[in-house]
């Protein structure tokens, strides 16, 4: 047994193996493009490594593609081949496997609360404390981010080479409580402490969004975009969150740069890629910007993947990318593929039933909410889809347009009353408000 530079203890005999697995695992936590090498370096180095083919299963199971369910099945099995072949291996190992296969049964929250209980007296070792925020964050469980982190916080070595990363996780579970003091220290602290930390930058970049601060956030960002720029394609994300305040700004030029060159300069079908390009041009139009031809890639991308609905999440994006070109047999069957989703029993099957199918048939211009009730259990459940609350934001202003376009006046002021809570008043809003004949927020 060994301890790695992370605090997770292991069963390999290799030293190469080990140096891997620690620069796989800070690729992790820094979103480096180089993460996937090596972890395949610990795989050859140590063929039996426990922990690395519990990585590879959730490395492939978190980007929610139907397709890549089966290799996350077959690292989940290489996993307990191995535990068997290393005589039961380590305790930290047999964690990792059981949240992979509880994970792959369907449950993320559940496959978090293994990790969780499992490493309670170690609760900043980082792999299972990062692989639970992950997780957590996909389901939209922002109480129990901040449960974990603020355990890990109290638990925290800052000498340890996660420090910084595990308190950049704590500015972001902050700031998803509205908390925007707190994590804008907490994240900054957790860049001194870790320039690489490219979950800590974007936590603070979610602050100065959230409270409005957008010329702290552009200059955020851009004094940082050597960090982030290195980072795989979070750093798409992160010109997202420029792009947002850029937008707020009304440097529309400058947002239809950042979209081209930083958010969208692969034509790639990666869910979180797509959100950011889907979003990000939604918004653009409804604050008058012309965005050309942009639409067509992203709804023929979309179009690929209407039947996949492994994360609602990613489905509703989809849609709002063939909604945006009129594909009307393609936004059929992904309405339909969602309907049918929710009839089934998994965890996302039960996203699907409170707030996908209702969400679905919003943007597909289908359905709006009919009463102020309706309305509030919408933007309650808006949560289980999962991300942020900047990234949600794109279906509450969406339903904010829907129903104003319906003539509910009071019903638009309602989601902009349940929205400032969060987030401080914006131009988009005011944007929706005028072109469904409103001005509720002023």
């Amino acid at each position: 047994m060994r301890r790695d530079a992370y605090d997770l203890i292991t069963s390999t005999a290799s030293n190469e193996a080990q140096r891997a697995f620690e620069s796989a695992v800070f690729g992790v936590a820094s979103h480096r493009p180089s993460t996937g090498l090596a972890l395949q370096t610990t795989l050859s180095a140590d063929p039996d490594h426990v922990a690395g083919h519990a990585l590879r299963g959730f490395a492939n199971l978190i980007l929610a593609r139907s397709e890549l369910v089966p290799i996350a099945t077959n690292a989940l099995a290489d996993a307990r081949a191995s535990l068997t072949r290393k005589r039961g291996g380590t305790s930290d190992e047999r964690i990792l496997v059981k949240a992979l296969e509880v994970a792959l049964e369907g449950s993320f929250s559940a496959a978090a609360a293994v990790l969780d209980h499992g490493f309670e007296n170690r609760p900043a070792t980082f792999l299972p404390f990062k692989l639970s925020h992950s997780l957590r964050f996909m389901t939209g469980d922002a109480a129990g981010m901040l449960q974990v982190t603020t355990r890990a916080v109290d638990h925290l070595d800052t000498s340890t080479a996660a420090a910084g990363f595990v308190l950049g996780c704590h500015a972001f579970a902050l700031e998803e409580h509205g908390r925007y003091s707190e994590a804008l220290a907490a994240g900054q602290r957790a860049v001194a402490l870790q320039p690489e930390d490219s979950w800590g930058l974007h936590a603070v970049s979610h602050v100065f969004e959230m409270r409005g601060d957008t010329d702290q956030g552009v200059d955020w960002l851009e004094g940082s975009r050597k960090a982030w720029s290195r980072c795989n394609n979070f750093s798409f994300h992160m010109a997202w969150h420029l792009g947002l305040l850029h937008l707020e700004r009304g440097d529309h030029d400058r947002v239809l740069e950042i979209y081209d060159d930083e958010v969208r300069p692969q034509q790639t079908d990666d869910f979180r890629d797509m959100a950011n390009a889907v979003s990000l041009l939604w918004r653009m139009e409804q604050s008058g910007v012309h965005v050309g031809d942009r639409w067509t890639d992203l709804s023929e991308t979309a179009y690929r993947r209407r039947t996949d609905t492994t994360l609602i999440f990613a489905a509703l994006h989809n849609l709002a990318a063939m909604v945006a070109v009129g594909e009307r047999d393609g936004v059929a069957e992904l309405v339909s593929q969602i309907d049918a989703k929710a009839l089934g029993t998994d965890e996302q099957s039960r996203v699907a039933a409170e707030i996908g199918v209702p969400m679905a048939r919003l943007l597909a211009g289908l359905d709006a909410p009919a009463d102020r009730q309706m309305i509030d259990r919408m933007v309650a459940n808006l949560t289980k889809i999962g991300g942020s609350n900047a990234q949600r934001d794109f279906f509450v202003l969406a339903l904010a347009k829907a129903v104003g376009a319906g003539g509910d006046n009071a019903a638009v002021s309602r989601i902009g009353e349940i929205r400032q809570r969060l987030k401080a008043d914006d131009q988009l809003f005011k944007s929706i408000e005028r072109s469904v004949g409103t001005n509720l927020s002023a």
